[in-house]
Order: structure tokens, then C-alpha cells, then sequence
């Protein structure tokens, strides 16, 4: 008798740009005569139409106030615990370890301050060179307040990357806090803090902070995977509304001495929330995720497998826009680019400077063929004063899901007229 194999699971179809595209109404803008070319997605990016209907759904049907005895409350109250569920399959972390905040940076320098009223002089911080100053800043201040000691981990001109000997060498059993970001918003450098965590926990008991803020668009985050004890990100990075997002284990949350009201909840991950929330906004981060893993349909998996299928698409995808868009910079005469080379760990995000002009007057010419980039530091301050631009900065150039090849070629082209003195 033949044995019956079992089924193979259904394998996920991954929508196409040209499907993706249809989900965002910004795509039909023009300027100047031309459809815009969104590059500047590192900087914030466009919104499908599901996620602002969820959030049009809750302002005119659900809007409330939370823990009252109501519907419209009490529908608030469940529309909000289903986001935490839904950004925690997105992190891999637990419903109970999702705190939301204004941004990114205001939820850092809340943390920071609240690991940092357990710390005094001879207690050790390490931060990096490669980070953006929402996750610098936070920890100055801890300095200053406490009298830590800071430990800078330097990076690379060469390469754009970490100098990892640097950070084996600052870390010791002084290390109280490491604050790392996953991936760099200037060069597009992706950092092992998997890698880095295991150094430090072998090194101290120090707690681990990642700002995931580049990196979460681009790669799904896996808390669990890292082995850190909080992360952040930016729920308008990955196509949500601006609204920061902060997982931390349940555990050192309610050990923390956070500054909060002494009525509001002691439990987390409100223990880290402080005042009303903006509900549509949690609302619309959720919904951006849900958005993500509908790319991948015909499945038969977890929300989970399908935003692992779409990642895996959209990474794929993402690299070769980005290998594209670096070689096509290379070859024109007078660009310089900066980061890591598309052959190692790193986003599809590319930062360059064409002599003879100035980052404004390139972002200027380029809006002109309806290419939208940013330039200047992007708050990565310290990456731009190692490269000694300052004040003019980087011109970057972010891939998102929604990028063309034709939309890199276009932008391609108008960087070559710049560089042959045309406009």
C-alpha cells in the first residue's frame, strides 16, 4: 500500500509593485508635469488607503475616552488591546510588552529617563557614532542628570559600518545600559544587535536598548531573536500614521521607577503611557501592519508567516532596487556615496553627494523631474560631522514598497544632468 504524503502548505502569492501602488492614493500626484517619485520614504512614508480608513472608521464610530463603562469606551478599549496584539506578532513579542507614544524619541527619553533614576556615577552607558540622535540625546541627558559615564562606539569611514572592537572593548561589567540602532537612517548600515546583545549580557548585566526605526521597514524585527529588553519603532516608517511604538519585557517595565501619575495604571505596558493616547493613531499602526501582511495572500498561516512572506519579497525586491540605484550613482562623474555596499547587511536606503553642488541644490533639481528626496543630516548628526559635512549633509535616497526601477532610473538621470552643469 502507497503511503499518502500530507499536503504542502499553499505557498503565499506576494502582491506586485504595480498591485501595492494601487493602495496608495499619493501615487497619483504630479509635479511639475510628472508623477512623483516618493525616495524619501527613510524620512516618513506614504499611507494606503486601509490604514486611514481604519482610523476614519474609529474618529467617527468609536472615539472615546478608555476604562469607562460605555460602548464607544469600551470599543476603544478593545480596539486598542487588538493593537497591541497586532504589533506584537509584528515585534514577535507579547501584547502585554506593546507601549505606544507621541514618537519615537519622546518614548526613548521617557525610557532613559526612567533606567535612569536607578543609575549613578560609575554606572557605564554605551551608545554609537552610527546612531540617530533620538537615540543619542536621551542618554546625554542621563549623564548629565546622574553622573553616569557615556561610552561612544565609533564607526567606520570606511565602510559605514559599527567598529566592532570599539564596542567589545566599551562594554564591561560597569555596562548598565547599551543603546544601539539596528540600522543606520543616514548610510542604510544594518548592525548585528543580535551579535551585540550576546556581547554585552556575556560582558554584564546591562540592559539592552535597540532603535529599530530604520531597520523595522525593511526587515521584521524579532525581539526574541535579538535577546534585547526593549526596542522602538516608528509606526510612519512602515506606512502607518506618526505614532511611536515600544516593546519591553513585561518584568523590567514594572521594576522601573517610570515618571508617571500616581491614579494611572501600575501594570505594563501602560505603566509606560503617560496621558490619553492617540487612539487612531494606535488604530492605524495596527492597520499598517495588517497592511504589510496582506501583500502575502493564499496562505494558510499566522499574521506572523504572511508578514514573514512579504518581508522576504519586499527584502528581495529592495536589494535589487538598491544595487541598482548605487552602481547607477557610481558611474556618474562627481558622486560619491556613502555606507556599505550593497553585497553586505543593509537597507535599500543610499546617501550621496555630486560635487560642486550643494545637497539643497540637488534635492532642488530633482523635486524639478518630480523625484522627492531629503538631504541634510537626518538627525544623524554625528555620522555627518565624521564624514566632515557639515552643514550641507547627505542627499538620500530611500527604496520603499512602493519604488519603481523607472523611478530610480528617472532620478539617475537627473543626477547626471546635474553632474554635466544642466538642470
Amino acid at each position: 500500500m502507497t503511503a499518502t504524503l500530507p499536503a504542502s502548505p499553499p505557498i503565499p502569492r506576494v502582491a506586485s509593485v504595480e498591485e501595492i501602488r494601487a493602495s496608495f492614493p499619493a501615487m497619483r500626484r504630479t509635479h511639475a508635469g510628472l508623477p512623483v517619485a516618493y525616495l524619501d520614504g527613510p524620512g516618513g512614508t506614504q499611507v494606503p488607503r486601509q490604514v486611514v480608513e481604519a482610523m476614519d472608521d474609529y474618529l467617527y464610530h468609536h472615539n472615546a475616552n478608555t476604562h469607562w463603562r460605555y460602548p464607544t469606551s469600551e470599543e476603544t478599549d478593545e480596539l486598542i488591546a487588538r493593537s497591541r496584539e497586532t504589533l506584537a506578532e509584528f515585534l514577535n513579542g507579547r501584547p502585554d510588552e506593546i507601549a505606544f507614544g507621541q514618537n519615537m524619541t519622546s518614548l526613548t527619553f521617557h525610557l532613559a529617563r526612567a533606567i535612569g533614576r536607578g543609575l549613578g556615577p560609575g554606572d557605564e552607558i554605551v551608545i554609537t557614532e552610527l546612531d540617530h540622535h533620538g537615540n543619542i540625546a536621551p542618554w546625554r541627558a542621563v549623564e548629565r542628570e546622574r553622573g553616569v559615564t557615556i561610552r561612544t562606539v565609533k564607526l567606520r569611514l570606511d565602510d559605514g559600518r559599527l567598529d566592532w572592537a570599539g564596542l567589545e572593548a566599551a562594554l564591561n561589567p560597569r555596562t548598565k545600559v547599551l543603546a544601539i540602532g539596528a540600522a543606520s537612517n543616514a548610510l542604510g548600515t544594518i548592525t548585528d544587535v543580535a551579535a551585540a546583545t550576546r556581547l554585552v549580557k556575556a560582558a554584564s548585566s546591562a540592559i539592552v536598548f535597540v532603535d529599530a526605526v530604520h531597520y523595522a521597514p525593511h526587515h521584521l524585527v524579532d525581539v526574541q531573536g535579538i535577546g534585547c529588553d526593549f526596542l522602538g519603532c516608528s509606526a510612519y516608517k512602515f506606512y502607518g500614521p506618526h505614532i511611536g511604538v515600544l516593546w519591553g519585557k513585561r518584568q523590567i517595565i514594572e521594576a522601573l521607577d517610570a515618571p508617571r501619575l500616581d491614579p494611572a495604571p501600575q501594570e505594563s505596558p501602560e505603566r509606560l503611557e503617560t496621558g490619553t493616547q492617540n487612539h487612531e493613531g494606535i488604530v492605524g499602526a495596527a492597520a499598517a501592519v495588517d497592511f504589510l501582511a496582506s501583500l502575502a495572500s493564499g496562505g494558510s498561516g499566522s499574521r506572523r508567516e504572511s508578514l514573514q512572506a512579504a518581508f522576504a519579497a519586499l527584502h528581495s525586491r529592495g536589494s535589487a532596487l538598491a544595487t541598482r540605484l548605487w552602481d547607477g550613482l557610481r558611474a556618474i562623474d562627481g558622486v560619491r556615496v556613502y555606507g556599505p555596499s550593497p553585497t553586505t547587511p543593509r537597507t535599500p536606503t543610499v546617501s550621496f553627494t555630486l560635487s560642486g553642488c550643494t545637497t539643497d541644490e540637488v534635492a532642488v533639481a530633482l523635486a524639478k523631474r518630480g523625484v522627492f528626496v531629503s538631504n541634510g543630516d537626518f538627525y544623524a548628526a554625528t555620522v555627518i560631522e565624521r564624514f566632515g559635512l557639515v552643514p550641507g549633509g547627505l542627499v538620500r535616497v530611500g527604496c520603499s514598497c512602493y519604488t519603481t526601477e523607472e523611478e530610480l532610473d528617472r532620478l539617475l538621470d537627473g543626477v547626471r544632468a546635474l553632474a554635466h552643469g544642466r538642470t
